[in-house]
């Protein structure tokens, strides 16, 4: 009968040159946040992810932000401002890790992945070289999505957050070298950098990165003669670029290294491994042959110490002496500035927020910012990154392959 039965109409020729429905793209929900900013811990950690202007710009775009009390207060940032700006302080970690986002500077420890959630996602630093299959098992079990700072990339493909911190680590060791070196009992109550009259201050550094590069800017705007080292033709000639001036260069031959670090006052280690330990580069005979009073600074101590004769100290007892050579070997130097430090963080973080939820959610960032999508090691307890997956033999999927899946 007419007007019976299944219509077989959309399968003839006929049938598929009549109009059809417009697939459109279904427009992202911009979604409203929680973002949880719990208090450091580690004693070595002075920064905090979020400052009050970051804050106040998150809450003016609908999102709410959670911080424990006192989260700010070593970076001198007081509960007040945090109020003033919107958030809402609570006086329990607890209470934070039922955010949407959390937010941390060092590494999650035991004892707070057990607030961690299913879905939740985690925004801190990783160090990975101090995390042991333990570690990261416990983490993937809690099935959240975790990013690391040191592998969260801008548009630019640059490593944003380690850029920063190195920038500032490399200008800081300067000043920490100044303190030292006119300290009567472990420098020679000298004052760095050059003076009329006077032979300016000598600085080795190993190193030509960034973090070799803003030790270098530091030291010459004191006035120091400085000589750079390192392995890479390549970044001793950038290096010099940068700075916009003829500085000495040279590759590490032993010899021409050892002449160098005879007349140093201060020597600067800033190399840094793109995975695992920092190559040990400075013996205990080349620092014996070093003055005495001369301070040796290894910033790449982060990664276990470039000089042979280091081993970690703290902001509390930050300096030794061996063979008359005062070493400085404070993991984490930006955080002696953490005001700084902590400012920097937020201009990096903040913004990442902001696309999270103009993107209405991580998963859509991700798809679409290969640069964030970078900073993933744990996806939804799914490990993604491939040098810990190597290390500890744990099961690894490529993170853009799981983004292709993603609808």
């Amino acid at each position: 009968m007419e007007g019976s039965g299944p219509d077989y109409n959309h399968l003839s020729p006929a049938g598929r040159l009549m109009p059809q429905e417009e697939m459109l793209e279904v427009a992202k929900q911009p979604s409203s946040l929680i973002i949880g900013v719990p208090k450091e811990i580690s004693q070595q950690e002075n920064r905090v992810s979020l400052v009050p202007d970051g804050v106040a710009l998150l809450c003016r775009n609908g999102h709410q932000v959670c911080i424990e009390s006192g989260a700010g207060i070593v970076a001198h940032f007081s509960d007040h401002e945090y109020s003033e700006a919107g958030a809402r302080l609570v006086n329990s970690p607890e209470e934070v890790y039922k955010a949407d986002i959390i937010l941390k500077v060092a590494p999650v420890t035991k004892e707070e992945m057990h607030w961690l959630h299913p879905r939740q996602t985690l925004i801190s630093a990783i160090q990975m070289t101090m995390q042991c299959e333990d570690y990261f098992r416990t983490l993937l079990s809690k099935r959240v999505t975790a990013l690391a700072f040191e592998t969260i990339r801008d548009r630019t493909k640059q490593l944003s957050i380690l850029r920063a911190m190195s920038e500032i680590a490399g200008s800081t060791s300067i000043f920490i070298a100044a303190e030292f070196l006119a300290d009567p009992e472990y420098g020679r109550g000298k004052m760095f950098g050059g003076f009329t009259g006077i032979t300016p201050s000598e600085v080795v550094i190993i190193g030509a990165g960034t973090v070799g590069e803003f030790a270098a800017r530091s030291a010459i705007g004191l006035g120091a003669q400085v000589k750079i080292f390192d392995n890479s033709v390549y970044r001793l000639r950038r290096i010099q670029s940068n700075l916009g001036m003829r500085v000495y260069t040279s590759i590490l031959h032993p010899k021409v290294l050892v002449d160098s670090l005879k007349s140093a006052d201060v020597l600067i280690g800033a190399i840094h491994s793109p995975e695992g330990r920092s190559p040990c580069l400075i013996s205990a005979g080349m620092i014996q042959q070093m003055k005495d009073g001369a301070v040796a600074i290894d910033i790449s101590i982060d990664q276990g110490g470039c000089f042979e004769t280091s081993h970690p100290t703290s902001h509390k007892s930050p300096v030794y002496k061996l063979y008359g050579v005062t070493h400085y070997a404070v993991p984490n130097i930006p955080s002696k500035v953490p005001h700084t430090a902590s400012q920097a963080l937020n201009n990096i973080i903040a913004p990442i927020i902001l696309d999270i939820g103009s993107e209405g959610g991580i998963e859509n960032l991700l798809k679409r910012d290969s640069g964030v999508r970078q900073g993933v090691y744990i996806y939804n307890g799914i490990m993604t990154n491939l040098f810990i997956s190597k290390r500890f033999n744990l099961p690894f999927q490529d993170i853009s392959l799981l983004m292709a899946a993603f609808h």
